[in-house]
């Protein structure tokens, strides 16, 4: 049963839909705390490391936010967050403010990208007509956390895993495989300079990467 939404404080007195789900995950880092969350449960410290620029009273005000409003759910026992079905439902949200990103100036990508903000913004910048026939397996691995791609029938699907099974794994932190997604340096060159590490076909990841753009996708 869902649980129902409630609102700790009213920022906008309006009766407009876009202003009522301000009112609930409008604060600041709101939005960024469920991205963090939308592949797997974490604990408040793996939260922690993919916000760098949060402080710990202000991200532990987030999460009871969220939580007051029901869109993620706190194990205190086991100390782990994730998200609820209304959380869950802020996904396509998280893809379309990346979409609309790609046509305003001024993203700098050389500030800190997160392992999941990177998975998120792959799914958005696939090629679509790049991708039709292919069925690839890729695998990421950032350290602290890892995923697994599934491209099948045009959709790519990403999942989180402990260990990544695919015929090749890509290393490094969020914004090196950043650069081996959408940098125009071919991949051999940034393995050779140990920006990125690769395990398995390295043609096969090379051929990949191919089918992402950093652009508005048509």
């Amino acid at each position: 049963m869902t649980k129902p939404i409630r609102q700790s404080r009213i920022r906008y007195d309006e009766g407009c839909l876009a202003a009522h789900a301000l009112n609930l995950i409008g604060d600041r880092w709101a939005l960024l705390v469920v991205r963090e969350l939308v592949f797997a449960p974490k604990r408040f410290q793996m939260i922690r490391a993919g916000l760098p620029g949060v402080t710990a009273s202000v991200l532990t005000g987030r999460l009871a936010q969220l939580a007051q409003a029901g869109v993620i759910d706190h194990d205190e026992r086991l100390g782990i967050y994730a998200l609820t079905a209304a959380g869950r439902g802020l996904f396509p949200v998280l893809e379309a403010l990346c979409r609309w990103a790609l046509t305003v100036p001024g993203h700098d990508p050389s500030r800190f990208i997160s392992p999941s903000a990177l998975m998120i913004s792959m799914g958005v910048n696939l090629v679509a007509d790049l991708a039709i026939g292919r069925k690839v397996s890729a695998g990421f691995d950032f350290g602290g956390e890892a995923f697994e791609m599934r491209l099948a029938e045009g959709k790519l699907q990403t999942i989180s895993a402990s260990k990544p099974e695919a015929p090749f794994v890509l290393r490094g932190n969020g914004n090196t495989l950043a650069v081996a997604v959408y940098g125009a340096t071919p991949l051999p060159v940034l393995i050779t300079r140990r920006m990125v590490d690769a395990e398995g076909d390295t043609a096969a990841a090379e051929d990949f990467l191919s089918l992402f753009r950093l652009a508005p996708q048509t």
